[in-house]
């Protein structure tokens, strides 16, 4: 996770957060299809606790996107002043400039504390905003030396999926932008509901916002993805349990120095930082909605004893475990998914 996701907001304090997708002549397909998917879907499992959700038009008449469709939305800009997280889906050109009215409803906009989020190309929306002056963003690896000259006060992170500044979000290109709402999904609702919509979407539940957009093999062979998928879904789990690199080769029947190269080129990352990570979104969810002790939430997550959690928990967010559960609780979920645990129509982990 990047370093500046430290700044962590939950939408989550506020009852049926309000999601506003832009919609605009040009549309890039993809990157509306994510926000729609994610946001838009209702999720009957979670009763009416799923986020609201809206489109907004930037341009007047009719609005054209990529593969011939045109799109119909909810309303214009005065959409955004009720939105609690506003979803910008690329933008039809990083050559295009950017309506003022737009830059002026998305500035006010983040003064009241709304979120903003950008998927690829929609960052040089924000940029034209100069809310991201003397912030960290990021775009798709095409676009990162153009976002550099054109707007040298934004510190650019290159090689990352996603950027997590709390209040605004950007995604690196087109499927990065599924990782960076799934976060949102996970930072608002839990592991497990985010797991839920992974697993509707059939895609893995969770990429590291710090991994590397440009893997050297982005698309592993079929029977090798199949060993590494088995394992994946072995060690949610067994997070508990201690493993080994020479333990976890023998599982998917590879030599120690194959699997630490094939597992390092299918998530960005060595098993032991994978782990970790894993380890620590567990400790959150029970952080955010259990009232497990520190002590028992490090033995039920593989850490063993609370000061390892703690020194792991502050070195990815730089919060204790206690002082994150005090921003993030969710008071009475736990109820509600106990209450829907029998539902059938989305499988969780």
């Amino acid at each position: 996770m990047p370093e500046n996701s430290k700044k962590m907001t939950n939408l989550r304090q506020i009852a049926r957060p309000q999601v506003v997708v832009l919609a605009y002549d040009g549309l890039c397909t993809f990157e509306f299809g994510v926000a729609v998917e994610i946001f838009g879907l209702p999720r009957p499992e979670l009763g009416d606790e799923w986020y609201r959700f809206a489109v907004a038009s930037v341009d007047y008449g009719e609005l054209r996107a990529t593969g011939g469709i045109r799109i119909v939305t909810d309303g214009d800009l005065s959409l955004l002043a009720s939105a609690d997280l506003i979803v910008i889906p690329g933008w039809r050109g990083i050559d295009s400039p950017v309506p003022d009215a737009l830059c002026e409803a998305l500035r006010q906009a983040s003064a009241r504390g709304c979120q903003l989020l950008s998927i690829c190309s929609g960052v040089f929306v924000l940029a034209a905003t100069g809310l991201l002056n003397g912030r960290k963003a990021t775009t798709h690896w095409r676009y990162i030396d153009a976002l550099k000259v054109r707007y040298p006060d934004i510190d650019v992170v290159e090689d990352v999926l996603y950027q997590d500044e709390g209040d605004i979000l950007t995604s690196a290109g087109s499927a990065a932008g599924i990782d960076l709402c799934l976060h949102v999904v996970r930072r608002d609702y839990g592991m497990e509901t985010a797991n839920s919509v992974a697993r509707r979407l059939v895609i893995p539940p969770h990429r590291d916002g710090s991994q590397p957009q440009q893997l050297t093999r982005p698309v592993a062979q079929l029977r090798e993805s199949q060993r590494l998928g088995q394992l994946f879904d072995f060690l949610h789990t067994h997070l508990i349990e201690a493993h080994s690199v020479d333990s976890l080769a023998r599982r998917v029947g590879m030599s120690p120095r194959t699997f630490l190269r094939r597992f390092e080129a299918a998530t960005g990352t060595t098993p032991a930082r994978w782990l970790i990570n894993e380890r620590l979104l567990r400790a959150k969810d029970y952080l955010e909605s259990s009232r497990l002790s520190i002590d028992s939430i490090a033995e039920q997550t593989g850490f063993g004893q609370a000061s390892t959690l703690r020194h792991h928990f502050r070195q990815q967010f730089a919060l204790s475990p206690a002082q994150y559960r005090k921003q993030f609780s969710r008071p009475g979920y736990c109820t509600l998914r106990r209450q829907f645990k029998g539902y059938t129509g989305t499988r969780s982990t």
